[in-house]
């Protein structure tokens, strides 16, 4: 088993956990496509195993945010880059509604500000 694999054992059953509607599932998957590089550079970046573990948990926040959204908006015509790029900038992300203290809105806003300069820097 990779250190990934350690760190994240249900990393491809997220977009399981995301859907309401069937029509999630299929986008989920693309998104999670999106994410994985991004994953993968955290597990390889010399973190902490608890920093990382923080990281990944933000990003499956991030991942059912914007599941939530293309699916209330009815918006699977959007590609899961484009979201990301629309959803998140060098001061963090949308607002998630599972965030429950000023600590957790920072964790997760420092979380989007990494992926959008990885994003960034990788395009």
């Amino acid at each position: 088993m990779t250190k990934f694999e350690t760190l994240s054992p249900d990393f491809e059953e997220w977009p399981h956990n995301w859907m309401g509607l069937d029509e999630d599932l299929a986008y989920g998957k693309k998104l999670l496509e999106e994410f994985r590089p991004f994953a993968e550079h955290l597990v390889s970046s010399g973190l902490s195993d608890k920093t990382i573990k923080k990281h990944l948990t933000n990003l499956w926040l991030l991942g059912g945010e914007l599941i939530r959204k293309v699916s209330d908006e009815e918006e699977y015509d959007i590609t899961p880059r484009t979201l990301l790029s629309d959803s998140i900038d060098s001061y963090g992300g949308p607002s998630c509604r599972h965030l429950h203290s000023e600590t957790e809105e920072k964790s997760f806003d420092s979380t989007c500000k990494k992926l959008y300069k990885y994003m960034n820097n990788n395009s």
